[in-house]
Protein backbone atom coordinates (compact mmCIF):
# COMPACT_ATOMS: atom_id res chain seq x y z
CA UNK A 1 0.00 0.00 0.00
CA UNK A 2 1.31 3.48 -1.00
CA UNK A 3 1.84 6.06 2.01
CA UNK A 4 0.04 9.20 1.55
CA UNK A 5 1.44 12.26 1.34
CA UNK A 6 0.91 15.57 2.77
CA UNK A 7 -1.17 17.53 0.28
CA UNK A 8 0.43 21.03 1.76
CA UNK A 9 3.24 22.58 3.87
CA UNK A 10 3.14 25.00 6.14
CA UNK A 11 5.06 28.52 5.82
CA UNK A 12 8.78 28.04 6.57
CA UNK A 13 8.07 31.51 8.86
CA UNK A 14 5.13 30.56 11.42
CA UNK A 15 4.80 33.91 12.49
CA UNK A 16 5.42 36.11 9.61
CA UNK A 17 2.76 39.20 10.19
CA UNK A 18 2.46 40.18 7.10
CA UNK A 19 1.42 36.79 5.44
CA UNK A 20 -0.81 36.08 8.70
CA UNK A 21 -2.92 39.54 7.49
CA UNK A 22 -2.98 38.46 4.05
CA UNK A 23 -4.18 34.60 4.88
CA UNK A 24 -6.66 35.92 7.20
CA UNK A 25 -8.20 38.36 4.60
CA UNK A 26 -8.27 35.54 1.69
CA UNK A 27 -10.40 33.53 4.76
CA UNK A 28 -12.82 35.73 5.12
CA UNK A 29 -13.04 36.51 1.12
CA UNK A 30 -13.52 32.56 0.26
CA UNK A 31 -15.47 31.59 3.73
CA UNK A 32 -13.03 28.96 4.60
CA UNK A 33 -12.65 27.10 7.35
CA UNK A 34 -9.02 27.51 8.49
CA UNK A 35 -5.96 28.88 6.54
CA UNK A 36 -4.79 24.96 6.00
CA UNK A 37 -7.28 25.29 2.78
CA UNK A 38 -5.20 28.40 1.57
CA UNK A 39 -1.99 26.35 1.83
CA UNK A 40 -3.84 23.39 0.10
CA UNK A 41 -4.71 25.88 -2.56
CA UNK A 42 -0.93 27.01 -2.60
CA UNK A 43 0.62 23.87 -3.07
CA UNK A 44 -2.25 22.72 -6.32
CA UNK A 45 -0.71 25.77 -8.13
CA UNK A 46 2.48 24.83 -7.17
CA UNK A 47 1.99 21.66 -8.60
CA UNK A 48 0.68 23.33 -11.66
CA UNK A 49 3.78 25.67 -11.86
CA UNK A 50 6.15 22.96 -11.76
CA UNK A 51 4.65 20.96 -14.53
CA UNK A 52 4.38 24.28 -16.99
CA UNK A 53 8.12 24.80 -16.41
CA UNK A 54 8.56 20.52 -17.08
CA UNK A 55 6.83 21.34 -20.27
CA UNK A 56 9.04 24.16 -21.19
CA UNK A 57 10.88 22.03 -23.48
CA UNK A 58 8.24 19.44 -24.03
CA UNK A 59 6.25 19.39 -27.62
CA UNK A 60 3.51 21.74 -28.26
CA UNK A 61 1.31 19.05 -28.26
CA UNK A 62 1.62 18.21 -24.82
CA UNK A 63 1.59 21.61 -23.62
CA UNK A 64 -1.46 22.22 -25.45
CA UNK A 65 -3.00 19.30 -23.52
CA UNK A 66 -1.87 20.74 -20.19
CA UNK A 67 -3.51 23.90 -21.20
CA UNK A 68 -6.91 22.28 -22.16
CA UNK A 69 -6.86 20.34 -18.72
CA UNK A 70 -6.37 23.45 -16.73
CA UNK A 71 -9.03 25.21 -18.90
CA UNK A 72 -11.68 22.59 -18.32
CA UNK A 73 -11.26 22.97 -14.60
CA UNK A 74 -11.66 26.98 -15.38
CA UNK A 75 -8.24 28.48 -15.28
CA UNK A 76 -7.82 30.29 -18.28
CA UNK A 77 -4.42 29.84 -19.83
CA UNK A 78 -2.86 30.23 -23.36
CA UNK A 79 1.20 29.69 -22.60
CA UNK A 80 3.78 28.22 -19.91
CA UNK A 81 3.93 32.26 -18.35
CA UNK A 82 0.00 32.26 -18.08
CA UNK A 83 0.47 28.91 -15.76
CA UNK A 84 3.27 30.47 -14.07
CA UNK A 85 1.72 33.46 -13.38
CA UNK A 86 -0.96 31.86 -11.17
CA UNK A 87 -1.97 32.87 -7.94
CA UNK A 88 -3.92 30.72 -5.14
CA UNK A 89 -6.76 32.86 -5.29
CA UNK A 90 -7.55 32.17 -9.13
CA UNK A 91 -7.53 28.43 -7.78
CA UNK A 92 -9.95 29.38 -4.68
CA UNK A 93 -11.92 30.87 -7.37
CA UNK A 94 -13.00 27.74 -8.90
CA UNK A 95 -14.16 25.84 -5.43
CA UNK A 96 -17.67 25.12 -5.54
CA UNK A 97 -18.36 27.12 -2.23
CA UNK A 98 -17.03 30.64 -4.36
CA UNK A 99 -18.91 29.82 -7.71
CA UNK A 100 -22.06 28.89 -5.67
CA UNK A 101 -21.70 32.16 -3.81
CA UNK A 102 -20.69 34.45 -7.14
CA UNK A 103 -24.10 32.79 -9.04
CA UNK A 104 -25.91 34.64 -6.17
CA UNK A 105 -27.46 30.69 -4.88
CA UNK A 106 -26.61 32.05 -1.26
CA UNK A 107 -26.04 35.55 0.06
CA UNK A 108 -22.77 34.99 1.49
CA UNK A 109 -19.78 32.58 1.40
CA UNK A 110 -20.48 31.30 4.94
CA UNK A 111 -23.71 30.37 3.78
CA UNK A 112 -22.57 28.32 0.75
CA UNK A 113 -20.16 26.26 2.64
CA UNK A 114 -23.04 25.53 4.96
CA UNK A 115 -25.22 24.31 2.05
CA UNK A 116 -22.52 22.43 0.70
CA UNK A 117 -21.89 20.74 4.00
CA UNK A 118 -25.55 19.94 4.74
CA UNK A 119 -26.41 18.70 1.48
CA UNK A 120 -28.03 21.20 -0.60
CA UNK A 121 -26.79 21.42 -3.76
CA UNK A 122 -26.55 19.55 -6.50
CA UNK A 123 -23.95 19.22 -9.19
CA UNK A 124 -25.33 17.87 -12.81
CA UNK A 125 -28.39 16.10 -10.18
CA UNK A 126 -25.20 14.66 -7.39
CA UNK A 127 -25.35 15.41 -4.19
CA UNK A 128 -21.65 17.18 -3.45
CA UNK A 129 -21.14 18.04 0.41
CA UNK A 130 -17.59 18.93 -0.38
CA UNK A 131 -17.24 22.60 -0.11
CA UNK A 132 -13.42 22.67 -2.17
CA UNK A 133 -14.79 20.44 -5.21
CA UNK A 134 -13.52 22.22 -8.18
CA UNK A 135 -16.02 22.97 -10.33
CA UNK A 136 -15.70 22.18 -14.41
CA UNK A 137 -16.49 25.32 -16.63
CA UNK A 138 -18.99 22.48 -18.15
CA UNK A 139 -20.75 21.91 -14.91
CA UNK A 140 -20.91 25.50 -13.74
CA UNK A 141 -24.31 26.11 -15.54
CA UNK A 142 -25.77 23.11 -13.67
CA UNK A 143 -25.47 23.73 -10.29
CA UNK A 144 -28.78 23.95 -8.79
CA UNK A 145 -30.12 23.80 -4.95
CA UNK A 146 -32.09 20.62 -3.93
CA UNK A 147 -35.98 21.56 -3.57
CA UNK A 148 -37.42 21.58 -0.68
CA UNK A 149 -39.89 18.03 -0.02
CA UNK A 150 -43.68 19.67 0.65
CA UNK A 151 -45.55 17.73 3.23
CA UNK A 152 -48.95 16.57 2.54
Amino acid sequence: MKRKHKLYSRPKRPFDKVRIVEEGEIKTEFGLKNKKEIWRADAKVKVMRRKAKDLIKAEPAEQKAFFGRLNKIGINVKSISDVLSLDKKDYLNRRLQTVIYKKGLASTVKTARQMIVHKKVMVDGKIINIPSYVVPLELEDKITIKSKKVAK
